[in-house]
């Protein structure tokens, strides 16, 4: 009778160990933050200059999504034009152009999704890809970069109106 006394005691022992180890991944499950849905913040970060190369923080970084239209500076032949930030689903893109002599020049990042490690990541390599592109193209048509559909598609919208708002023409 003792023998089966203790064989109840260490099943109901190895039960509630069952039980408080299932409670506590379904706790650590729920409380998992992925970074596949959008962005908690309401705005993206900017993007320092140390995080990837060749973005720079600038004046559209405190923009709020859907306030910024986008603005346009001239200043003898050289033009400079901010993109509207674009939302995406991992956060906030805006970009300004820099047009001389008929030509895109420059492309600054203003605003990239920066929340997560995983949105730093892949803009660290994207960002700076994307640029080269356009820069290339010396247009917004461009190629999406491979992981980074979201960035690429605010990075082109923003830079298509940035181009649209400086009445931009690019010479064959």
């Amino acid at each position: 009778m003792n023998t089966m006394l203790r064989k109840s005691v260490l099943d109901m022992r190895k039960i509630t160990m069952w039980f408080l180890a299932t409670i506590a991944v379904v706790v650590l499950l729920f409380s998992y933050r992925t970074s596949t849905g959008p962005d908690s913040s309401p705005s993206a970060e900017t993007v320092g200059g140390a995080s990837a190369p060749g973005v720079e923080t600038g004046p559209g970084a405190a923009a709020k999504p859907g306030t910024s239209r986008g603005t346009v500076a001239r200043s003898g032949s050289t033009t400079v034009a901010d993109g509207p930030v674009v939302q995406t689903k991992r956060g906030n893109v805006q970009v300004q152009a820099h047009l001389s002599g008929g030509r895109i020049t420059e492309i600054t990042p203003l605003t990239v999704p920066s929340t997560n490690n995983r949105s730093r990541e892949i803009n660290k390599h994207a960002v700076p890809q994307l640029r080269t592109e356009a820069l290339a193209a010396q247009s917004a048509h461009i190629d999406a970069v491979s992981g980074a559909t979201a960035t690429s598609e605010g990075y082109t919208n923003s830079l298509q109106a940035a181009l649209d708002g400086a009445q931009f023409k690019a010479k064959p």
